[in-house]
């Protein structure tokens, strides 16, 4: 039982630091971050569009943060490494961003999502799943959902723990709108089964 409490400590942990350096490196474009806890440090890997925005000058910003982290969440010994998003429409949380940024602009849900599965399946991904769920329509409709996928994505199992996934609000002035964005990277291996080339249906290739 104290064994099992402590991996949920751990996990509340982890979640806990992920929605603060989420909230504090949104300027940096941060898209997500890894935690790996050994028995000397706790190295935190953290992945964003501006490497520089989190250092600072002379490392001001990174030092801060590390500190932070420490004090605030109890963090033997925390170590932050900084990496460059090498495609970011590979990020679920920036693509995320993106199709909130035009949903609040008013462009059509519909062809908003497909044109941004079909951006993702080109750049490599395996497989993409977008669900947006809200006020999809103008002023007075009634709540709606649209799930568009294509490709490969596990829903049950220790393989979704392959699957990048991240969510986030839009607030158009009609009513908030959730989007979901669920991507298998290039390269996963899966124990039960080998991914082939991924075929784009012609009603997103037209999107």
């Amino acid at each position: 039982m104290a064994i099992e409490r402590k991996f949920i400590d751990n996990a509340i942990v982890k979640l806990k630091i992920s929605n603060y350096l989420k909230k504090e490196l949104v300027r940096a474009g941060f898209s997500r971050v890894e935690i790996q806890k050994t028995p000397v440090l706790t190295r935190i890997t953290v992945y964003v569009l501006s490497p520089g925005k989190v250092i600072g000058r002379g490392g001001s910003t990174i030092d801060t943060l590390t500190e932070t982290i420490r004090k605030n969440f109890a963090v033997n010994n925390p170590q932050i490494n900084v990496m460059e998003v090498e495609n970011k429409m590979l990020e679920p949380l920036l693509v995320a961003r993106d199709i909130c940024e035009k949903f609040e602009r008013g462009l059509n849900a519909r062809k908003i999502i497909q044109f941004a599965l079909r951006i993702i399946i080109e750049n490599g991904a395996l497989g993409a799943e977008i669900i947006a769920s809200g006020k999809l329509k103008a002023k007075g409709a009634k709540k709606s959902q649209i799930r568009k996928s294509i490709g490969y994505i596990p829903k049950a199992g220790n393989v979704t723990e392959l699957v990048r996934e991240a969510s986030v609000t839009a607030y158009p002035k009609y009513g908030a709108i959730g989007v979901k964005v669920r991507i298998v990277p290039p390269g996963t291996k899966f124990p039960d089964r080998e991914i082939g080339k991924i075929e784009i249906p012609k009603a997103i290739l037209n999107a």
